[in-house]
């Protein structure tokens, strides 16, 4: 079985949208992670945040809750909508290499970079690089919080060989079956806060809930195989129904940091981001709405701007940490509670000049030979 096999795939014109405004909403949300840090701290946010006041609880709430929220599973319900199921032939050995081949390579890069970059103009010591550094075979750099993505993302790639048989089987009742169980496993997160601590199962010698195999992002893979195969809906209906999903979604996870974000003393993060988890129903609902809305994009073929986007996004997103941290300061100046310009402008200004530098950049370094080692294309 030749490995071009496995990778060719019938082009699906809306997916290149949806990589492209994704890409953004994840820079906007790291540009609104700026104004919820303890003050005059740039960058991602950490385990304890404040919000000096309410025109900063209020546009976070609205970019990063409302609008980027949806970015994390729109990526990963891309991913499964276009490999899933497996093609006819291709063995659990072709398919791993010919996916991790694409990532694996840019990721290590982007980790020996993040541990080492930022030495060279102070942005970490030497004592926090080489922890970094030995760190990197279990996990993400220091400097690199958002690389996170990473291991779930090769999570999917490692469970597609094993759920794609099921799925070439599976009736639409089967897989409404697990969506349910997955819909069900969502409100985990929210059950553990507020109910019980330990659930289904959970002790100290045992860390797997009865719904374990039926919860994570697993689910968003099987919801867009559903999608993909079983949801014969009309465009009309795909309009409403979108559109009200992700309104609905989208507007309480705004409202939850907004509730909790009560400007004045440090917040434990979690506490404040308490319904911002990716497997979350309203994180789910919204996703769901959103990929709807764009499935109803019906060109033949992409624009070739948006196309030649859409194919940089991978090394955009590596990458963005580099530029999103320093822009940011250029528009914050000496403080969070009194930027330089408005946060209502700031935060998005950040994600779209971010943006513009990291394409720039990414189409630069692809005519470099051998480029696809680095950024992924």
């Amino acid at each position: 079985m030749n490995m071009k096999a496995e990778t060719s795939r019938e082009h699906v014109v809306f997916v290149d949208y949806i990589r492209v405004i994704a890409c953004f909403l994840v820079m906007l949300v790291h540009a609104s992670e700026n104004f919820y840090g303890t003050e005059n701290a740039v960058g991602l946010a950490s385990n304890m945040s404040q919000l000096l006041n309410e025109s900063n609880r209020f546009w976070v709430a609205f970019y990063d809750g409302f609008c980027g929220r949806i970015s994390v599973p729109l990526f990963m319900i891309v991913s499964a909508f276009l490999l899933v199921p497996m093609k006819s032939g291709v063995s659990m050995g072709q398919f791993y290499k010919s996916r991790f081949l694409r990532i694996l390579p840019p990721m290590a890069c982007f980790f020996l970079l993040y541990s080492l970059l930022p030495l060279a103009w102070g942005g970490m010591t030497w004592e926090q690089s080489l922890a970094d550094l030995k760190l990197l075979p279990f996990n993400f750099p220091s400097m690199a919080g958002h690389l996170w993505f990473m291991y779930p993302l090769i999570s999917l790639y490692l469970i597609i060989p094993v759920v794609s048989p099921w799925l070439e089987r599976a009736s639409a009742k089967d897989e409404l079956i697990f969506l349910g169980l997955f819909g069900v496993s969502t409100f985990i997160p929210w059950i553990h806060r507020f109910i019980a601590p330990e659930l289904w199962g959970e002790c100290f010698w045992n860390g797997f809930t009865m719904l374990w195999y039926c919860s994570g992002y697993l689910g968003y893979l099987v919801m867009a195989h559903y999608i993909r195969y079983h949801l014969d809906w009309s465009r009309r209906r795909k309009l409403i129904v979108g559109s009200i999903c992700w309104f609905i979604g989208a507007a309480f996870t705004g409202w939850a940091f907004w509730y909790k974000g009560v400007p004045g003393g440090p917040i434990d993060t979690p506490t404040l981001e308490w319904a911002w988890e990716f497997c979350m129903p309203n994180v789910l609902i919204a996703s769901f709405g959103a990929f709807l809305l764009f499935s109803c994009i019906r060109r033949k073929t992409t624009p070739k701007f948006i196309s030649g986007l859409s194919k940089l996004t991978f090394g955009m997103y590596l990458m963005h940490m580099f530029f999103l941290s320093p822009i940011a300061r250029l528009f914050i100046g000496g403080s969070v509670a009194e930027p330089l310009v408005p946060v209502w402008l700031a935060i998005p200004c950040i994600a779209a000049l971010s943006y513009i530098c990291c394409a720039v950049t990414t189409k630069l370094l692809s005519f470099i030979p051998g480029s696809k080692w680095v950024i992924g294309c």
